[in-house]
């Protein structure tokens, strides 16, 4: 069975298809088979799995900043505060992993 695209639509697929780094029979072959398992992932899914993995490291860097914050105003207070160095480690931890996640989303977003 042969289907007709316009020449637009043509661009389009053969656009994905090589941002895939495949030709685009075998991109329209692996999206149909997707499509045909329930597989199919659409942008607004991406978007929101990326959108979920940020606001959970902008919890867990929100957090750490407090405790941070309240280490270094034990600190000042004149008190010795051991925890401070793991709350900076795990600042440190938290950046890398923010830096991950937007290096991931640069590569899977258009």
């Amino acid at each position: 069975m042969r289907i007709a695209l316009s020449e637009q639509e043509h661009a389009v697929m053969a656009a994905a298809a090589a941002s895939e780094g495949l030709a685009l029979g075998a991109f329209v072959a692996q999206a149909s088979l997707a499509a045909a398992q329930g597989r199919v992932v659409s942008e607004y899914a991406v978007l929101r799995e990326a959108l979920a993995a940020v606001l959970l490291a902008a919890g867990q860097v929100q957090r750490v900043g407090v405790n941070l914050n309240q280490a270094v105003a034990a600190l000042h207070s004149g008190e010795l505060v051991e925890q401070l160095r793991w709350y900076a480690q795990a600042a440190a931890r938290s950046i890398d992993r923010l830096d991950g996640l937007a290096q991931e989303l640069r590569h899977r977003l258009p």
